[in-house]
């Protein structure tokens, strides 16, 4: 595990107003890390993902609880974790392949895949009837000189 340079923690009710919210969030707390415009796109839309994922799978007939913790660790590693205590997911992997949904024709399937694409690592953890623990790092470039 990863020193911890600072860290921000948040909890909110699984309404689908709160994605937004969530991923700007984040975006602002990156920010200090001075991550490209590429970057700060990548991981809203990770965050924009695991967050969906929450509110729509976690919970499809109830409002519950999600909690956000995000981190910059050393090594300028950006560490966001996004927790339900939700339904749970009974088959991970199957659940991480794409087009797989539980959540209805409306959806694409593709949460995991593209949180996959846009961060440089992602762990999830679930227990059926407990809940879904979805880990993103990402590596922010250094600047050097001003340059990258």
């Amino acid at each position: 595990m990863r020193k911890s340079m600072n860290d921000i923690r948040m909890e909110f009710p699984s309404r689908s107003s709160n994605e937004g919210f969530a991923r700007v969030a984040v975006a602002c707390f990156a920010s200090q890390m001075d991550p490209t415009l590429n970057e700060l796109e990548d991981i809203k839309t990770a965050v924009s993902e695991a967050v969906t994922n929450a509110i729509v799978h976690a919970y499809p007939d109830s409002i519950g609880r999600v909690s956000l913790k995000v981190r910059i660790c050393e090594g300028n590693v950006l560490e966001i974790t996004v927790k339900d205590a939700g339904k749970g997911i009974p088959n991970v992997e199957k659940a991480r392949q794409p087009m797989f949904t539980t959540g209805g024709e409306e959806r694409s399937g593709m949460g995991f895949t593209i949180m996959e694409s846009f961060m440089d690592a992602l762990t999830v953890h679930s227990t059926p009837g407990r809940g879904t623990t979805v880990t993103m790092r990402k590596k922010i470039a250094s600047r050097v000189n001003g340059q990258r």
